[in-house]
């Protein structure tokens, strides 16, 4: 596999991406400052996991390397609230599908020598594929969940539909992927409001996904836009 230059990666961020990134690991530090029961695991989770979008919402794959550790991450986190929709989400589906992307993103540089993914098309057969998909994986954790008791069972089933398709959208190098992951982050800020309810410590989690959503609908600019560069260099 080639080498991921992970200096290059933070080369190619802007200023407005620098803002961007700085800006998120300081709402996420500060926020953690505010809670009474400071976890150690929280904060790794969001600081990674707000690193991991920037990567991500720039095709580099260095992105996709730290999602597959903020899934980690994540799914302890999950086990601890006894989410197991989330836990089995990431630790079963999220972890190892970024992997693949990773290595599918490595493969796909746009050009020789760059680290930038090429953007794919969606085809209507593959688009009509990952819905098939995202039906059948979600029926399926649907009752699992319910068999493990799993509180908030509609959100927590919402969450596994669009963290498929998502994570499949991810792989496939489709811009989309942005909307579905800003989606997945409505149904996360909710589930972690309602964990909140329970345990304020879970609250850095929503201001997490808070920042997650915003990061995710730059990512859908920032690819769309990326996908019209590649284009025009391919003419």
């Amino acid at each position: 596999m080639k080498t991921i230059r992970f200096s290059h990666s933070f080369a190619t961020l802007t200023r407005g991406e620098w803002a961007l990134w700085l800006g998120s690991l300081l709402l996420i530090a500060g926020a953690m400052l505010l809670t009474p029961a400071f976890d150690g695991a929280v904060l790794c989770a969001l600081l990674i996991g707000a690193t991991a979008l920037i990567f991500v919402s720039k095709g580099e794959p260095l992105g996709q390397l730290l999602t597959v550790m903020f899934a980690l991450i994540y799914a302890y986190l999950s086990f601890r609230q006894r989410y197991w929709g989330e836990m089995i989400t990431y630790l079963g589906m999220t972890a190892p599908i970024a992997l693949a992307a990773l290595i599918s993103w490595v493969k796909h540089p746009y050009a020789k020598g760059k680290s930038e993914v090429k953007i794919a098309a969606l085809r209507p057969r593959v688009s009509g594929l990952v819905l098939v998909l995202t039906v059948a994986v979600t029926g399926l954790f649907y009752f699992i969940l319910r068999a493990f008791h799993t509180p908030n069972l509609f959100w927590s089933t919402a969450s596994i539909a669009t963290s498929f398709s998502a994570s499949a959208l991810t792989f496939l190098r489709s811009p989309y992927y942005a909307l579905a992951y800003a989606g997945n982050d409505l149904v996360l800020i909710l589930l972690w409001l309602l964990a909140a309810k329970r345990d304020i410590a879970c609250l850095p989690m929503v201001l997490c996904f808070v920042i997650f959503l915003v990061n995710d609908c730059y990512g859908f600019v920032n690819w769309r836009r990326m996908q019209k560069r590649q284009h025009r260099m391919r003419k």
